[in-house]
């Protein structure tokens, strides 16, 4: 890559439209464009990209930007997106090219091959991560695929719509649902939060003592937190009416918690939501399912699995996304890679890919490489 697109401003700003499937999220609103344009940014938006969140092509032109074709928003010498690339966007990679946008490049081994090939500088949101092990750029969507975790799962338990029967909540005389969360991070705590508002017995899970402390004086209602092992997992998931995996390594592949017999032992038509799924899933038996077909049934037990669920709620994804990344953006684009790095230090963590060398060690491990450390790829 040219030094001059690491280290001077970058001028140029791409918002491709994503074609991932069911993915209607665009990666900046007509506020973002005109926040960019009022600093001398050049902001290139696809014909049709906010579409899918009821942003015509018009609002953007009228904060600033200039509305363009596919190859002409990919021309620019910084692309974000909200999704990884997809097959056909390879040819569109660049080496001449910073990505900003999610990767998770190690459930998509196939998207690291390509940005390594292209030579391609990738930073992904989901691996920005702060001195304190907070990832600002993952929480909002965590937060969001949280809730929906729970909203869909007890949508899920309804006859109807392949479950046993079972009404989350419960009834007068009735036991509610058992609900088994995986995880207490952001997924995690706002999974196990929402569904005990719906009155559900819950069981939040995580290795960490110090974490469930920290939640334990915001814990309400039929929430216990439980530290995990694998013997408690064992005892625990042939009880469960819905189970919500909500793990996470940053920038590696999640580790499988629930294992093939586990599943077996379940109860018919109970329920899995593998919230996981876009690191690789936490529960062995999940595949990647979508928004148009969301669920898939293994040994007698639904599968949800969709990698992209903040996706569901386009308007409210996208609205918090860009309030996150938009400070980055500036900063990216203002100052070059290399300035952007000095002012905001987190920026390194989110480096996966740079000059065809893999710079995140998360992702190194998951892809079999070796990695390089990002500041010798920027030199």
């Amino acid at each position: 890559m040219p030094s001059s697109v690491l280290s001077a401003p970058i001028s140029s700003i791409g918002i491709p439209k994503e074609i991932k499937s069911d993915e209607l999220r665009v990666a900046i609103t007509p506020d973002g464009v005109k926040e960019l344009v009022s600093q001398g940014l050049e902001v290139r938006v696809q014909t049709g990209a906010g579409t899918g969140v009821g942003i015509e092509d018009q609002s953007f032109a009228l904060a600033g930007a200039k509305i363009v074709s596919r190859d002409e928003a990919w021309s620019s010498h910084l692309i974000v997106k909200v999704k990884e690339p997809q097959e056909e966007e390879y040819q569109l990679l660049r080496e001449d090219m910073v990505l900003f946008t999610y990767l998770h490049l190690a459930a998509y081994p196939k998207v690291g091959e390509a940005l390594l090939k292209a030579g391609t500088t990738s930073i992904g949101y989901e691996t920005v991560q702060m001195e304190d092990g907070t990832l600002p750029l993952l929480a909002p969507m965590s937060e969001i695929a949280g809730r929906l975790a729970a909203q869909v799962g007890a949508h899920l338990l309804e006859k109807p719509n392949g479950g046993r029967g079972v009404l989350i909540g419960g009834c007068t005389g009735v036991r509610p649902a058992r609900v088994i969360v995986l995880g207490a991070g952001t997924v995690g705590w706002n999974a196990a939060r929402l569904a005990a508002n719906m009155d559900a017995e819950v069981m939040l899970l995580d290795r960490s003592p110090e974490r469930l402390r920290k939640l334990e004086a915001h814990r309400k209602g039929r929430l216990v937190s439980v530290v995990s092992s694998r013997g408690l997992i064992e005892r625990l998931i042939p009880t469960a009416d819905l189970i919500i995996g909500a793990v996470l390594t940053p920038g590696g592949r999640a580790p499988t918690l629930v294992d093939e017999r586990m599943v077996e032992q379940m109860k018919s038509k109970s329920v899995i939501v593998d919230v996981a799924i876009d690191q690789g899933g936490c529960i062995a038996t999940s595949k990647e399912t979508t928004h148009t077909k969301p669920t898939i049934n293994i040994k007698g037990v639904e599968h949800y699995a969709v990698s992209n669920m903040p996706g569901a709620v386009p308007f409210t994804s996208t609205e918090a996304l860009v309030s996150v990344t938009l400070p980055y953006i500036l900063c990216i684009a203002g100052r070059g890679l290399e300035g952007a790095i000095t002012e905001r230090p987190e920026i390194v963590s989110g480096l996966n890919t740079i000059k065809g060398s893999v710079c995140h060690p998360g992702v190194a491990k998951a892809l079999n490489l070796h990695p390089r450390h990002p500041m010798a790829c920027l030199n």
